[in-house]
Order: C-alpha cells, then sequence, then structure tokens
C-alpha cells in the first residue's frame, strides 16, 4: 500500500497547534488542579471526582503527545498561483454525474477531513482520482457500490461558500 501523505493547509496545521496550546497552557492545567483538589479530600479508591479527572488528565497527555508528533511530522501545503485550473491538494471542486448530481469537495490531509464541509482526505480514492484534473475533465472512481463517473465544473482555491 502506498505511504500516506502528511500534508496539511495552512489553517488545518494552525487549528491543531492552537488546540494543543489550549490543552497543554488551560485545559491540563485546570484539570491538575482538580486531581489535587480531589486528591487532597483522601480516599481516592471511591472518589468520583479524582477517579474521573484522573482519566481526563491521561487522555488530555494521550492528545498532547499525538498532536505533538503529529505537528512535527506534518507538512504544510499553501496555495501557488501555478495552481489555477487544475487540481491539486487544498482545492475545493464541484463536480457533476450523468444524473445532474452535484457535489463539492475540498482536498485536504487526514487531520482535516469534515465530511459536513465536504472535507476529503488527499489519500481518498475520489481525491487522487482528481489531482491534475481540469474543468471539464471526466474522472472516474471506483466505489463500493460500483464504477462512478463524474465531471469536473469548478476549481476553486477559496471556498464556495464562507466559513467559520
Amino acid at each position: 500500500m502506498a505511504e500516506k501523505a502528511h500534508l496539511i493547509t495552512r489553517k488545518g496545521w494552525e487549528a491543531l497547534d492552537k488546540e494543543l496550546k489550549y490543552l497543554w497552557k488551560e485545559y491540563r492545567p485546570e484539570i491538575t488542579l482538580k486531581v489535587q483538589e480531589a486528591a487532597a479530600q483522601g480516599d481516592r479508591s471511591e472518589n468520583a471526582d479524582y477517579t474521573y479527572n484522573k482519566r481526563l488528565l491521561r487522555q488530555i497527555d494521550s492528545r498532547v503527545r499525538y498532536l505533538i508528533k503529529r505537528l512535527e511530522v506534518l507538512k504544510i501545503v499553501d496555495y501557488s498561483p501555478q495552481q489555477e485550473g487544475k487540481v491539486f491538494f487544498g482545492a475545493w471542486v464541484e463536480l457533476e454525474n450523468d444524473e445532474g448530481k452535484i457535489v463539492r469537495y475540498r482536498i485536504v490531509g487526514k487531520d482535516e477531513i469534515d465530511t459536513k464541509k465536504g472535507y476529503i482526505t488527499i489519500d481518498s480514492p475520489m481525491a487522487r482520482a482528481l489531482i491534475g484534473k481540469q474543468v471539464d475533465d471526466e474522472v472516474s472512481v471506483q466505489t463500493p457500490s460500483g464504477r462512478k463517473e463524474w465531471y469536473i465544473n469548478v476549481i476553486r482555491y477559496q471556498p464556495f461558500e464562507p466559513e467559520d
């Protein structure tokens, strides 16, 4: 199997970095204090606050370790004017099939996948089929329900709708 891409948009990297800073500088100290306060109450074996917050602290530490390692290997891909007119990482793409169904996707890294926004990973079959294509090109994608054909209507490097 092919190596998975360690790519991310600048906005995606900044979101992960912000989460890491929040967890480490704000949330973890808050939960650590709760653990200390609960521990000071005596018998820890029957102390639900202590048990819950200790577990939460382990989850925070696990996520912090993951984010630190992940941010080290990720490569930020910024938009370049040479990309205009073709589908590359970070593109928003509007597709249409023969039945007139229209879908919109953005090609992002695995850390940014958001199906509600139509963000798909660069490693997905759809994204792999789209890379390098132009408007009016036909794209054929193998899906669990069979091969699907799509036509590229629009390629943009700005969102179709304003994002939050």
